[in-house]
């Protein structure tokens, strides 16, 4: 946290006393049908410029930028548009009390005071450390056409010529070219084993994390599917041939939109990636998730009820103001929303959701001739297997593609971990990273190819 200075005088009284209690570390936790899932919100700053990140320790993740924080007159705002979170509490008594809310749904939080313990390690045996028996080397190029710059790692294999080479793209949400979640490393991993193999890589920070410049806030998977364009440019400059593209759940989704413009890309690896029209898929996502869960059927049914309504709206939406349109939906079809479920599911409008639940994946899937792998864990409660693999299935059907293998792997969740629900909140509680079976499965694939 940010060391604060603080300008000892009567005049700022008021000020200096809200420095010292709402700023430092909260910690509450989400309770839903017997879970439990803590959280912690990290406040630094002044009162005119409140700072806020915000931690999942049972999830490993730490420092989640939380894009807009505000405190005025005892109430907490935070609110991060890229996580769909909405939080709102009253501060009295030394403590926080309000409702947490993601995507439309509402829980209770009550904070209070953290006293950070930096000395916890997750164990995370697959993650590479040096020294690397192959060659690495951080790079940047820039995106012409967003004027943004790109930074990564390259990964080669050691002695040897005329290998594949794949462009690894990450999930939903700004991810680091690790694709580092809850203390893993998967994209790590990847380039580590596929180097082994005689496969390169390159990985990339996303915009606005790491050593990549930001981007906008009205950036969409459209300007990502650009990051990527650009990426393959870069490596053909470079001399690669034999250019694929492995991305994992929104990642391979963008992974068929370079490819249908782009004819360098020579094979696809789809780890998790959507089939299903998005807003489908979305709906799919939250039945999944509340029924795991355990939530009363009257509740999940009246929450997916809504949801429908909302993302189907949006998918469909024909205007040319989204968020005034969207609003008066909500009032006039949900009346008795308080104003923190409407701000919250308000969030649904921000751009990059909005491109998201209007796009329909099999569109550019169907339009694919290049060799394809598509994987999906059967436990994955984020991009339902069986529905999403059929999808890619009948799009590259369609599309008179040759050489494609779909293929649903037992036991596995959204990260390809070897799993017992499939609930996120195991996520950080595996200390696997990713199935061996699944790096052998993606690797053995790629080198059958022909060049």
């Amino acid at each position: 946290m940010k060391k604060l200075v603080f300008t000892f005088s009567f005049l700022l009284l008021n000020v200096m006393i809200f420095a010292q209690t709402i700023i430092g570390s909260w910690q509450g936790e989400l309770e839903f049908s017997g879970q439990k899932l803590p959280l912690i919100f990290n406040l630094s700053g002044t009162p005119e410029n409140l700072i806020a990140t915000m931690d999942s320790p049972k999830q490993g993740a730490k420092g989640i930028p939380v894009e807009k924080a505000s405190f005025n007159n005892n109430q907490l705002n935070l609110n991060s548009e890229k996580l769909n979170i909405t939080y709102l509490g009253i501060f009295k008594d030394n403590k926080i009390t309000g409702k947490f809310m993601q995507s439309g749904l509402s829980f209770d939080l009550i904070l209070t005071p953290y006293s950070r313990n930096e000395n916890v390690v997750l164990e995370r045996p697959q993650t590479p450390k040096p020294p690397f028996d192959y060659f690495t080397e951080n790079i940047s190029f820039k995106n012409p056409k967003d004027s943004n710059t790109l930074a990564g790692t390259i990964s080669l294999p050691k002695d040897k010529k005329d290998f594949p080479i794949a462009i690894l793209i990450t999930g939903s949400g700004a991810q680091n070219r690790d694709e580092e979640i809850a203390g893993h490393k998967p994209f790590a991993v990847i380039a580590d084993d596929f180097a082994k193999k005689g496969i390169g890589t390159l990985r990339l920070d996303d915009r606005g994390i790491g050593e990549s410049s930001v981007g906008s806030r009205n950036d969409t998977s459209a300007n990502f599917g650009g990051d990527i364009d650009a990426a393959v440019d870069f490596l053909l400059k470079r001399g690669y041939k034999n250019i694929g593209l492995v991305g994992h759940s929104e990642g391979g989704m963008i992974a068929p939109m370079v490819a249908v413009k782009n004819p360098n890309v020579k094979f696809i690896v789809s780890l998790a990636g959507p089939g299903v029209a998005i807003n489908q898929l979305m709906y799919q996502q939250n039945e999944d998730i509340l029924k795991q869960a355990g939530l009363p059927e009257d509740i999940v049914k009246k929450d997916l009820d809504q949801k429908k309504a909302m993302f189907d709206y949006i998918a469909n939406y024909k205007g040319k103001n989204i968020t005034a349109d969207f609003s008066d939906f909500l009032t006039k079809t949900f009346p008795n929303l308080n104003p923190q479920e409407k701000s919250a599911y308000s969030q649904l409008t921000q751009p990059w959701m909005a491109y998201f639940l209007q796009y329909k994946p099999a569109e550019n899937w169907s339009k694919i001739k290049i060799p394809v792998l598509a994987l999906n864990g059967s436990l994955d409660l984020q991009v339902s297997a069986k529905s999403n693999l059929e999808a890619i299935k009948m799009a590259l059907t369609k599309a008179g593609n040759k050489n494609f293998k779909t293929e649903e792997i037992a036991g596995l969740n959204h990260l390809f971990q070897t799993a017992k629900t499939g609930s996120v909140d195991e996520y950080g509680e595996i200390t696997e990273t990713i199935s061996p079976k699944i790096l052998d499965i993606v690797s053995s694939w790629i080198l059958s190819l022909k060049n």
